[in-house]
């Protein structure tokens, strides 16, 4: 590390290490938990509430504090999408998916272990490659434009479409009714409304975490009401709260994975957690091991929640890079930290480590302390959450109903927002009894409208000739990636049967 690097990385510890600033580092930790585990509330409406206390508070202190929330709401998440089968934040969505069929096998205790630890290396090894990389890979991301960035979100289509659920087909179909539900509402680009059939709620689209709640944790409830009620409720049993050796070793690879995964993504301004975190699931269930491979989609794998967690933890942490270093926000809640900053007169960009370096650097500093705190913080309550489990399924499933309705309702504050929720639940139960992935759903609703755009944008660009695809090197070796996901599976089944 250069010198003058770590000196100015001592002076930030020395800054954030005051009593005052560590204080406000808890406070945003814990209330970033607690945040995660509300669906729909969010760091970034709760960082919006907040910013009026840029008026009152030192401008160090306070972006701590919303750093706090920032990243200890992605912890938050994590533990009722593991134990409830309801993602807190879109990034944990994908944790749900192995987790809470952990859960229900008795391994709750080592599916909250690996996501709190693998948010912790993923969170520490992002923090250091910032402290390092930022300037380098923030030069890089710029010079990707919407050929590559449609690219990208077309590889995330087809790997979850095609690694999700037993069969490709149901997946693409999954993928499509994202796909159909990402277009309802206003166009990005020409300002036509789209799908609305009349109604004034969807002029606005279809909030995300509506469709998940609704998807994830009503479906559950009510497919638990309508086919296994009747189920005993040995399901619900816990063995430990601690991971075996065996799991640790399944872990610590998938961590490393998650974490390379999930850093470039969250530099990149097209990026956010959600590609990573499906991308580092397809990665897990390919690599797997034949013995632990069948553990997907069934009685769950660590891997599934090993390496999603760690790709979140780690885009989260490196939405900092493009923000600090171009003063250009990857996600809302970084767009909302980017106000707080010029609230105080402080401009993002280039010039930023050599205005407000004391700032930055604190800044940096202070994730290296919320991810230990964080660690501290959820680790020792991973045998409390683990209890929610012990309550009987009724009341259990009763609780979670309320828990999303109250959710999706602080939203808007609108009705019709419940209903599109119970609904979605209705789909998901049909989806769940025939076998069709609820994932890919997820997928094509959030980055549809993105792909669209970055599609339509590059067609521009190419004054509207496909080629444009093919004349830049990172768009073709991406298709040519692309194109053997989808044909590589194909040959080896056509190979084994000949």
């Amino acid at each position: 590390m250069d010198i003058n690097l770590w000196n100015q990385l001592l002076g930030g510890f020395a800054t954030a290490a005051t009593p005052v600033n560590l204080l406000w580092a808890l406070a945003g930790c814990m209330l970033g938990t607690a945040i995660g585990v509300l669906p729909g509330l969010g760091p970034a409406v709760t960082v919006a509430m907040l910013l009026p206390i840029t008026g009152q508070v030192e401008a160090t202190a306070s972006m701590i504090f919303f750093a706090g929330i920032y990243y200890g709401a992605m912890y938050g998440g994590s533990t009722t999408s593991i134990l409830l089968n309801t993602p807190g934040e879109t990034g944990t969505m994908v944790t749900a998916l192995e987790g809470f069929k952990m859960a229900k096998h008795g391994r709750a205790g080592a599916a909250l272990a690996t996501s709190a630890i693998g948010s912790f290396v993923a969170g520490s090894i992002a923090t250091v490659l910032v402290t390092l990389f930022a300037p380098v890979l923030a030069e890089f991301a710029v010079k990707l434009g919407p050929p590559e960035y449609f690219c990208l979100m077309l590889l995330a289509f087809t790997t979850v479409s095609a690694v999700l659920g037993g069969s490709t087909l149901r997946g693409l179909t999954s993928l499509f009714v994202g796909l159909a539900l990402g277009l309802v509402g206003m166009d990005q680009i020409s300002a036509q409304v789209r799908w609305t059939g009349g109604v004034m709620e969807f002029m606005d689209g279809i909030e995300v975490v509506l469709v998940a709640v609704g998807l994830f944790a009503v479906s559950e409830a009510l497919y638990n009401a309508l086919y296994e009620g009747r189920s005993r409720a040995e399901l619900n049993c816990m063995t430990s709260t601690h991971m075996t050796r065996p799991e640790w070793k399944r872990s610590w690879p998938a961590w490393l994975r998650g974490t390379a995964l999930g850093f470039p993504f969250g530099c990149i301004p097209a990026g956010g957690s959600e590609i990573p975190t499906f991308l580092s699931y397809a990665t897990e269930k390919k690599l797997a091991e034949p013995e632990h491979k069948k553990e997907f989609g069934t009685t769950g794998a660590i891997e599934g929640v090993a390496g999603p967690e760690a790709a979140n933890n780690s885009a989260v942490t490196a939405t900092l890079v493009p923000l600090l270093t171009l003063g250009i926000p990857t996600s809302v809640t970084a767009a909302i930290l980017l106000s707080a900053l010029q609230n105080y007169g402080i401009q993002a960009g280039p010039q930023l480590f050599t205005t407000s370096s004391d700032l930055v650097w604190a800044l940096i500093a202070s994730l290296y302390i919320g991810n230990v705190m964080l660690l501290v913080l959820n680790l020792p309550l991973v045998g409390l959450w683990v209890k929610l489990l012990k309550i009987p399924k009724a009341p259990l499933y009763a609780g979670i109903l309320i828990f999303a309705t109250v959710g999706v309702y602080g939203m808007r504050q609108s009705s019709f927002d419940l209903w599109l929720m119970l609904a979605l639940g209705l789909v998901g139960v049909v989806m769940r009894r025939y076998d069709f992935p609820t994932a890919p759903v997820i997928v094509g609703l959030i980055l549809g409208p993105l792909a669209e755009a970055q599609m339509r944008n590059a067609l521009s660009i190419g004054e509207g000739s496909w080629t444009v695809f093919l004349n830049r090197p990172m768009s073709l070796a991406l298709l040519i990636v692309i194109a053997l996901v989808l044909i590589t599976p194909r040959l080896l089944a056509w190979h084994r049967r000949s």
